[in-house]
């Protein structure tokens, strides 16, 4: 198998770190990027006696030269506490961060893929949401600076394609848990189960019947994986994220179920933009990588729920 040098932006992140490890044990070189904002060192410190591992604290705001193959554009805060505690900063990240991977890939005649989310549809108005839907978006809401902000990305990505001639992938994450998830990152499988141990209240936003569809990282990681490596004419954007649909109480219930907890559910307000139903269409997945997601929502709680017993 032919060692491919690949950068990986925002590598020290929850979903980066399971990437470069990923990589790595496929044979290829890696470069991992981040600038610690949410990423921690942690997550990657057991990779740094691997030979083929480098880790470079940057802020991809500023421009950043280096020689790859693949480029992996992670890097951007991805959960609402994150990215609204300074939204100007996660517009930048977005926007500057894609114009200054998309420059070093069009220097270094590099692919490059963008990390794009559910959240370009915003609140949506059809269900589940298929990759030809528009969104409805708020784009002076709470949310906006990620939404609009992975949004530009994505026109940015694209342009540079028509343009340039930029090789570019596109992939559209819905909701995805796992290890190494931030305890802090309010999303609601790591609050639930840091809750459920600590035996406090679990928190529930609104009357419980909003919906999730939760996607475990391992299935992520190998569609994205297909992305990059899938021909060049297909470029995305693509919904990977997993079908199977969820309310808050179901999440809430199974996760006191697997950790044997005594915790209580109480309800809060709802806040503001959060949308009612959130579930992808993986037609277009299924049609062009051969993907579809493998592990079942209990499997995938469990591992989680082992790695947060480790640091509470």
């Amino acid at each position: 198998m032919i060692k491919k040098k690949i950068l990986v932006t925002g590598g020290a992140g929850f979903l980066g770190s399971h990437l470069c490890e990923r990589l790595l044990r496929e044979g290829n070189e890696v470069v991992c990027l981040d600038n610690y904002f949410t990423g921690q060192k942690q997550n990657v410190v057991h990779l740094l006696d691997n030979p083929f591992f480098e880790l470079i604290r940057h802020d991809v705001t500023m421009p950043f030269f280096i020689e790859v193959e693949e480029i992996y554009n992670l890097a951007c805060p991805a959960s609402p506490i994150h990215y609204q505690y300074n939204p100007i900063k996660t517009v930048k990240t977005s926007v500057m961060g894609a114009i200054n991977m998309l420059g070093l890939a069009k220097r270094i005649k590099a692919k490059v893929l963008q990390a794009s989310t559910s959240e370009v549809y915003g609140d949506p108005e059809i269900h589940p949401q298929t990759e030809d839907y528009w969104g409805h978006v708020n784009p002076i809401g709470p949310r906006s600076c990620y939404d609009e902000g992975k949004r530009v990305a994505e026109t940015l990505f694209i342009n540079y394609h028509k343009q340039n001639k930029v090789r570019i992938k596109i992939i559209r994450i819905f909701n995805t848990y796992g290890p190494r998830m931030h305890p802090h990152d309010g999303r609601v499988v790591s609050n639930f189960i840091v809750q459920a141990l600590k035996g406090e209240d679990i928190t529930i936003y609104g009357d419980g019947s909003q919906t999730r569809s939760f996607c475990y990282v391992d299935d992520l990681l190998d569609g994205m994986i297909r992305l990059m490596n899938s021909r060049d004419d297909f470029i995305g954007p693509v919904n990977v994220g997993n079908p199977g649909e969820f309310t808050m109480m179901e999440l809430a219930e199974l996760v006191l179920k697997l950790t044997g907890s005594r915790s209580k559910i109480v309800y809060l307000p709802l806040p503001a933009d959060d949308p009612a139903q959130r579930q992808p269409n993986i037609d277009l997945a299924r049609k062009e990588l051969g993907w579809k997601p493998a592990i079942p929502l209990e499997e995938g709680l469990k591992k989680t729920i082992e790695f947060f017993q480790t640091i509470i």
